[in-house]
């Protein structure tokens, strides 16, 4: 801790946020980790945005990068628990899984909850 001379008018005690519970904190790293990078976002939010399960050819074909890229990618998304896959045949569908949207929906509250001031 630091023992310098405080400021006039500083708060001398900060608020200290809740502790995140269970995983909760390892799944908002995870999930935000993500979604970091813009290829990612973007498969994220093409698979997102769809009403039922979309093939992988159809990710393929949107993204100028390689297949094997698109697989990547597709795997840390899953391992975050943003996205599902199925399998028909030999084709692999994805959606996005409903618990991971509700954990990016729900991330900014627990991330900053609103302050007193905000909330009144």
């Amino acid at each position: 801790m630091s023992k310098k001379p405080r400021p006039s008018g500083c708060c001398t005690t900060p608020m200290i946020p809740m502790p995140l519970p269970g995983d909760r904190k390892a799944d908002l790293v995870a999930g935000f980790k993500a979604l970091a990078d813009p290829t990612r976002l973007d498969i994220f939010r093409l698979i997102a945005a769809q009403q039922a399960p979309l093939c992988v050819c159809d990710v393929v074909d949107r993204f100028d990068v390689s297949q094997p890229t698109i697989s990547h990618h597709l795997k840390v998304l899953r391992e975050a628990g943003l996205i599902t896959v199925s399998r028909r045949g030999v084709w692999a569908y994805y959606a996005a899984d409903p618990r991971g949207l509700a954990l990016l929906r729900e991330s900014l509250g627990a991330i900053a909850p609103p302050r007193l001031a905000e909330a009144s």
